[in-house]
């Protein structure tokens, strides 16, 4: 319909078939992104024509039962080509009929195969109430909610469901069964395959695997004088054949831990059978803490975690930085790093094994003590879960099973699809139904196993579009976010993933990094929306970086900074920040070394005469953290060291700087040491969270902004009960200052800055009572002091900020 919605690739399945029921390729979607076209309707039509010489009116059955009311379900990459590979995977799963066996009327239109229930109207998505713009794109909306019912509903109705869906670690990869190892592995597209490792002297021949009509080799392997054949911690691979005979060693796919030698330059990983014996296995005695009403997130690395320039490990990481974090009144730790990387320069995002902890740091038992010890001390953890892409490794890597099959039969897109220039690595493909099993398995895997309680997904914005925000620059305008270049596959994907979460722990945190702002991202899948809790705010920490290093403190906008803090979408959460591990790799500096560079090496003693550089940068840091925090979103989120003003940069060890550790740790003995100032930073940065675990107010949603004055550099907010000031001026203090506030009464400081314990110079007094004013006529706010009914007086040093709260009445 003119003007509703933008689809433009969308057709009627009605215009793909002609009068005698034959499909007509040259109108099939397929056919229609021009390249290829002869390849793609040759495929199309062998498929066809495979299916009518199996007996089955594969145009009858399929294609005019589609017609009707298919409209909605036809993306631009999709037609007949698409159909193929929806119904393969319906057909040739473990619990469906060969397609010999089946009959016309289990061969329905795609729609109808795949959801009974999509054929009632579902009426108008929530979503549109929330936000009535999105109306303009409602269309769009419902193509993507109606794919994710109708895949829902395909896995309920041949796998049982999300949850049993979601257990593909019990069937896949190695598992216990009867007194045997049984291994499995989807990959349809070797010719032959063998079990290698230790246990058979790396020679397969007598452990051949059997090739099922789906895929799925498997082997049974029994034990042996009532042990099992493959001991615990022995290296084992699988071998496979391509079309041209060639033999390939790959880690299995779903390995629970794989190693490398350390001795050995340059070495590929082996994996390794995970499976101890009972007393060996870690066992939780902490139950998961319940979820807070704002996450306050400490990010960090474990493997740079350590004050010596080299890894540290789950355990040291575990006794050794958890009571820091707990110290600081963070309530979650958010994990990177954790999936198994070859690279570790990557900073753990070119997964190379999915289910297994990277060994550099531990055992699986050991993360398994981490998490435990935290939840222990009432923190939850999180963990950086990646299924953006993967490591572009053939060797030790997932992409090792690509051997130039069909998309159908692999992980990833084929060709461009199918890989991030930017990134190196390759893109999955979210459309095919092993693949879901993988991926939503692998969610399960670290919520059941590990008791993780939650996820920060990482970079979804490749996800979210063709063209992974690749040379965009969104502006906010809807049409960036519903048209063609939008990868409905991986949004459903996404959809699903938050329904599994949600549903099986209902307590979990699941956080998008997404740069694109898509609307709706942070809506209940049951509104229409995506499914996440949480939104990283990324314009902040690049508007902050834009000051610190192109701006004089003096032409700093308290506009621009007040509006890039409070730009964020109603009813969809945000986690700010002003720093993560993003802004301090190499080629940038943290916020502490941009603010007081070298000095950082020489004047940090309060030994010393007051340095103007440190006074400021300790000053501007304290105060940028904190409006961040404040003001930026429902929850906080800090990078390891940064509370503390972690001089310099992160360089993990690599070619360029001589595989050097000296960038790759975090100098705990600075905020340590009792004459160095960094205990200033980490002071108020205990307090900052402090704050809100007393007064709740990242949780609130009573958020209003009073005044942004630039003439006088100061801005008054109020947060919950909770009235702010701060004072970004370089020079002038403000004695008297009048701020406006809602409620009357006497107000006092809770939080200050300037405090002696925080690097200040105590100025403000705390034990002062600030006594309201009432401004203007009640009811009418226009005559109001700022829009305020109320107001009071306050002394506003330089570079400092105030927070005051309202003294309970006796």
């Amino acid at each position: 319909k003119k003007g509703r919605g933008t689809l433009p690739s969308l057709r009627c399945p009605a215009q793909m078939i002609s009068s005698s029921g034959i499909p007509s390729l040259s109108a099939c979607i397929c056919s229609s992104n021009g390249k290829g076209l002869d390849e793609k309707r040759k495929s199309c039509q062998a498929f066809l024509n495979s299916k009518q010489n199996n007996g089955v009116n594969w145009q009858k059955t399929l294609l005019l039962q589609q017609c009707p009311g298919c409209r909605k379900f036809i993306w631009d990459d999709g037609g007949v080509r698409m159909e193929k590979n929806r119904i393969q995977s319906l057909l040739f799963s473990s619990k469906r009929h060969s397609p010999m066996t089946v009959s016309t009327k289990t061969l329905k239109c795609e729609k109808q195969l795949l959801m009974t229930d999509v054929d009632e109207d579902t009426g108008k998505l929530k979503v549109i109430d929330v936000d009535p713009s999105l109306t303009a794109y409602e269309d769009h909306l419902q193509h993507r909610y109606h794919r994710y019912l109708k895949t829902k509903h395909a896995i309920e109705q041949y796998e049982g469901g999300l949850e049993n869906f979601s257990l593909g670690y019990l069937k896949y990869g190695f598992n216990r069964e009867d007194n045997c190892i049984v291994y499995r592995e989807w990959a349809p597209a070797a010719q032959a395959a063998k079990l290698v490792g230790d246990f058979n002297g790396w020679n397969g021949w007598q452990h051949q695997m059997e090739k099922n009509q789906y895929g799925v080799w498997a082997i049974r392997i029994p034990d042996v004088n009532q042990r099992p054949a493959i001991p615990h911690l022995s290296r084992v691979k699988f071998q496979m054949q391509d079309g041209d005979g060639t033999w390939f060693d790959r880690i299995p796919a779903w390995i629970k831990w794989s190693t490398v030698n350390p001795g050995l330059f340059g070495a590929s990983y082996d994996g390794i059978y995970w499976d101890p014996p009972a007393l060996e296995r870690y066992e939780f005695k902490h139950p998961r803490p319940p979820k807070p009403a704002a996450p306050r997130i400490y990010e960090a690395h474990v493997g740079m975690s350590s004050t010596e320039p080299r890894v540290a490990s789950y355990i040291e990481f575990a006794d050794n930085v958890l009571p820091r974090i707990k110290s600081n009144n963070y309530n979650t730790v958010q994990l990177m790093a954790v999936m198994e990387h070859s690279y570790y320069a990557s900073f753990g995002y070119h997964v190379t094994n999915f289910f297994a902890v990277s060994s550099r740091s531990g055992t699986p038992e050991e993360l398994k003590y981490l998490i435990d010890k935290a939840h222990s001390l009432g923190l939850r953890v999180l963990i950086d879960v990646v299924h953006s892409h993967a490591s572009n490794n053939a060797s030790d890597g997932l992409n090792g099973y690509d051997l130039g099959q069909s998309a159908e039969e692999s992980y990833f897109h084929t060709g461009d699809r199918g890989y991030h220039k930017l990134w190196d690595s390759r893109l999955f493909n979210y459309g095919n139904w092993e693949v879901q099993r993988f991926l939503l398995s692998n969610l399960r895997w670290w919520l059941e196993e590990f008791q993780f309680d939650g996820f920060r997904f990482d970079g979804i914005t490749s996800m979210l579009y063709r063209h992974h925000g690749l040379n965009m620059s969104f502006t906010g305008n809807y049409s960036e976010y519903f048209d063609v270049t939008t990868d409905v596959d991986a949004l459903v994907y996404l959809m699903l993933a938050n329904d599994l979460i949600h549903s099986f722990y209902p307590d979990a945190t699941v956080i998008a990094e997404d740069v694109s702002g898509m609307p709706t991202l942070g809506r209940p899948v049951e509104e229409g929306g995506i499914g996440f809790d949480y939104r990283l705010a990324m314009a902040i920490p690049d508007k902050w970086i834009q000051y610190l290093k192109h701006r004089s403190e003096e032409d700093w906008s308290m506009e621009e900074i007040t509006y890039t803090l409070t730009n964020r979408r109603y009813t969809e959460k945000c986690i700010s920040y002003a720093e993560s591990h993003d802004q301090s790799l190499v080629g940038d500096k943290t916020f502490a070394f941009l603010l007081m560079d070298k000095e950082m090496y020489s004047n940090m003693s309060t030994f010393l005469p007051a340095s103007p550089v440190i006074e400021r940068g300790i000053s501007l840091h304290k105060m940028i953290h904190f409006l961040t925090m404040a003001l930026g979103g429902e929850g906080y989120l800090n990078f390891m060291g940064n509370e503390f003003g972690h001089p310099e940069w992160i360089d993990f060890p690599r070619e360029g700087n001589g595989w050097s550790y000296e960038k790759c740790r975090r100098q705990w003995d600075l905020v340590g040491t009792d004459h160095l100032q960094y205990k200033f930073m980490n002071n108020f940065d205990k307090a900052m969270n402090e704050l809100d675990e007393k007064f709740h107010l990242l949780a609130s949603s009573r958020q209003l902004v009073s005044s942004v004055c630039e003439e006088d550099k100061v801005i008054v907010f109020e947060r919950g009960d909770l009235v702010f000031v701060f004072n970004f001026h370089p020079v002038n203090t403000y004695s008297g200052y009048k701020v406006g506030c809602d409620l009357p009464g006497k107000y006092r400081v809770t939080l200050d800055s300037d405090s002696l314990e925080y690097g200040g110079q105590g100025r403000v007094g705390h034990d002062v009572d600030h006594f309201t004013t009432p401004e203007g006529e009640p009811g009418k706010p226009d005559k109001n002091f700022n829009n305020r009914p109320n107001s009071f007086k306050v002394l506003c040093p330089s570079k400092t900020c105030q927070v005051y709260y309202k003294v309970p009445e006796p």
